[in-house]
Order: C-alpha cells, then sequence, then structure tokens
C-alpha cells in the first residue's frame, strides 16, 4: 500500500470542507485513497449493482441513513446524487469531513460538482503515480518554493540547504514504465503489456462507449494512435483530421473528449505579450509517460533514446511530473501554458501563479547550451523577469546565466 502525496492535501481539505472529490482516470488509485482518508468509513461502489440500486432508487432515505462518514466511489453514475447532497450537507453546514466522492471519465462529473456543491466541496485531481510515490520517498522539497513569490534567493537556499531526491537513472526508468499502480508495482514485463492493452481497450469500449454511446469507436481509435505520435507537439487540428479522415469539428470534440477524461492535458499559447506574432494553436500530451509509450510501441530504453521525437516525449513527462507535484502541495490557481513565436523563438512551460511567473525550458539533454537560451532570456526581459529554470539530465544544481538555474530532472 503505497501512501500518496495527495493524503495530506486531502486531510487538510477535510477538515475545512464537508466533502472532497477525488477525480482522475481509472485505475490510478482514487478508491484506494478515499478508503485510507475514510479507514472506518462506510463505502458503497456504483459499479455495483446493488450499490448502484440502492442510492438511484431513493437517495433521500439513503442518506438519512448514511449522513456521515461516507464513501461514493465513481459518483458519476447517478447525476441526482449531487443536488439530494447538496441539501444532506446544508442540514449541517458547520460540520465538516463527511463524504469523500470519487469520479473518473466522465466529463460531465466536474460540472455537476462544481453547480450542485459550489462551497461544499474541494475538489482534487489525482494522476498516475508520481516518481517519488513509485520509490518511495517524500516528496521533493522544489515544490514548496511555489507556496510563495519564487525568486532567486528562495531557491538559493534550496539549492544549499537539500540534495536531490533522486538520481536521474531513477527518473528514466519511470519515464519509461510510467505510473499506473497495477502494472508498474507487479514488476512483470508481460503483465505490464497485457495490461495496458486491456487498459487501452476498456478506455474505449468501456468509458468512451458508457459516455459518448453514438461515438464512432473505430474513428476515436484511429485518432488516439494518431495523437499519441503529436504528444508533445503543436496541435493542427485541421491536419488531424485530414489524417483520420474526419472533419475539424470531429477532431475538436474528439480532444475535448481525451481532455475531459483525464487522458489528455492540453497546454494554450501563453499570449500576454501583444509586441510578438504568437502561435496560438495549443500544444498538448498523453498524460501517462508509460501509456505513451505503450501506444508508441517502446518497449524498452534503446527504443526509448532511438525514438525520432525522444525529445517530445522527455518534455511530456517532465511537465507532468511538475504539475502532479504542485497539485500535491496544495497550490492552487496557476496555469500552465507554452510560449513560441512566428519567428521560432519558444519555451517549453510557463508556470503563473500567485508566485508570479516562472518560463522552464526543458531539455533532454545533460548540459545547457547558452545559445539555447537566447529565447527565455529575451522573454524574460520583455516580461521584467528575474528568474528562469532549465530542467535537464544534467548533475548539479546550479546557475547557468546569473538569472537561470539549471534542475537535474531528478530534483522534480
Amino acid at each position: 500500500m503505497i501512501e500518496r502525496n495527495m493524503i495530506q492535501h486531502c486531510r487538510y481539505l477535510l477538515e475545512h470542507f464537508p466533502a472532497i472529490a477525488i477525480l482522475g482516470p481509472r485505475q490510478v488509485g482514487k478508491t484506494m485513497l478515499a478508503k485510507q482518508l475514510g479507514l472506518t468509513w462506510a463505502y458503497f461502489d456504483l459499479e455495483s449493482p446493488d450499490n448502484y440500486q440502492r442510492i438511484s432508487l431513493d437517495p433521500v432515505l439513503f442518506f438519512k441513513q448514511y449522513s456521515d462518514r461516507v464513501i461514493i466511489d465513481e459518483a458519476q453514475f447517478i447525476p441526482s446524487l449531487f443536488n439530494t447532497l447538496r441539501g444532506v450537507i446544508d442540514a449541517d453546514r458547520q460540520k465538516m469531513g463527511r463524504f469523500i466522492l470519487t469520479g473518473s471519465s466522465s466529463p460531465e462529473l466536474l460540472k455537476q460538482v462544481s453547480e450542485s456543491l459550489a462551497g461544499r466541496i474541494a475538489i482534487v485531481e489525482l494522476g498516475t503515480l508520481k516518481a517519488n510515490e513509485f520509490y518511495q520517498i517524500p516528496l521533493s522539497p522544489l515544490y514548496e518554493l511555489f507556496e510563495n513569490k519564487i525568486t532567486q534567493q528562495s531557491i538559493e537556499i534550496l539549492r544549499k540547504k537539500t540534495s536531490q531526491p533522486l538520481q536521474n537513472a531513477q527518473m528514466v526508468n519511470h519515464w519509461l514504465q510510467g505510473g499506473y499502480p497495477e502494472p508498474v508495482l507487479a514488476k512483470d514485463k508481460r503483465f505490464y503489456d497485457q495490461w495496458m492493452d486491456a487498459y487501452r481497450v476498456s478506455y474505449v469500449n468501456r468509458d468512451i462507449g458508457l459516455l459518448f454511446p453514438r461515438l464512432n469507436k473505430v474513428a476515436y481509435q484511429r485518432f488516439l494512435t494518431t495523437l499519441s505520435k503529436l504528444s508533445g507537439t503543436i496541435i493542427n487540428k485541421s491536419h488531424l483530421a485530414r489524417d483520420i479522415e474526419v472533419d475539424e469539428r470531429t477532431v475538436r470534440e474528439y480532444l475535448m473528449i481525451a481532455e475531459g477524461t483525464f487522458l489528455w492535458r492540453m497546454l494554450y499559447s501563453y499570449e500576454n505579450n501583444v509586441t510578438k506574432s504568437i502561435v496560438k494553436m495549443p500544444k498538448g500530451y498523453i498524460r501517462d509517460s508509460g501509456l505513451l509509450n505503450y501506444l508508441l510501441r517502446i518497449r524498452d530504453l534503446s527504443d526509448l533514446y532511438d525514438y525520432p521525437q525522444v525529445g517530445c516525449l522527455f518534455e511530456a513527462f517532465v511537465i507532468d511530473e511538475i504539475v502532479k507535484g504542485l497539485n500535491a502541495q496544495g497550490i492552487t490557481n496557476y496555469q500552465t501554458n507554452y510560449y513560441r513565436t512566428r519567428n521560432g523563438a519558444e519555451i517549453d512551460l510557463i508556470l503563473e501563479g500567485y508566485f508570479g511567473v516562472v518560463p522552464i525550458e526543458i531539455k533532454y539533454s545533460t548540459n545547457v547550451q547558452l545559445r539555447q537560451l537566447v529565447s527565455m532570456q529575451n522573454f524574460m526581459k520583455e516580461h521584467h523577469l528575474s528568474l528562469g529554470i532549465v530542467i535537464n539530465q544534467g548533475e548539479r544544481f546550479e546557475w547557468v546565466t546569473e538569472d537561470i538555474i539549471q534542475i537535474p530532472v531528478g530534483w522534480l
């Protein structure tokens, strides 16, 4: 049983909200996390026919019987549940930590929770295992920097005070296998491959089939195959539509489905710049690196290193590790963007939140060439920023210029 990074943040939220909702893709450990949070709580799984019938027939009666310390798994299967739960919470509004809901693969779930339970429920997103969770070490102290305004001084204090949590080789291993708990913890390659194939089939035929019964599954599967090859790149919807032989409207719908079911993460263009001609098309990537590698038929490190767009795969892996770390630290109200001008100047990731604006370049290499930093230096000058970050496979946490710090990927 692995303790997830998110557990401390969830415990804090249960002390301050009547309910929390744990959202995320299937098979990432939402049920296990909920049960760890509520060890002695009543548990109901809406994928169980008996539990579903009991709650759906009379949710009012159910909540009279179970008005406190209740876990409801896969709550999206009963949409009417949320309106009833609102009344139950309001009947004893000052009491906190009463309900834990989980939900997966439902673009409508977040809307239902937000509209029906606004102010009554805290929402957290659980992804696949982060590297430190797989290796069972504490979350990197790097993410503590984002709790306040991040500066060169705070970076320097961290650099001098602590050592690198993981070796780069450990991170590369995690990059290859990804973080779905069941297959990576089994440490059996044959089972891993079988599990991944079953997951892919189940995602399309079961999850998508239930949510979108009129969807062309064959076309959507073709879309996923093509999309995996575009992970980490700018998405041209018209080109994608032509490749999979559908119209552009269908591609927009497919992208919304992939994003809403937690398979795909979209990065939108950072447009806070009126002096440049900005590329406005979004970028994106398959969230779990292991699933992405499986879809690309990358089976081992040799395949990974030889992949023509290995830099794009590394970039996608790093960005998702960062997002998981920020979420685990309880950092909220931040944005993830990328930046590219029509002249070719590009920055892989721009984080913006209460901590400020932080441009991040992600390099597959082990060292930094100063000519590679021209775009970042120009961006920092134009936006009056005092700090930039380069993440790579280097050995040292060190300043490469007076205002750009190199952070080895093991620090993530």
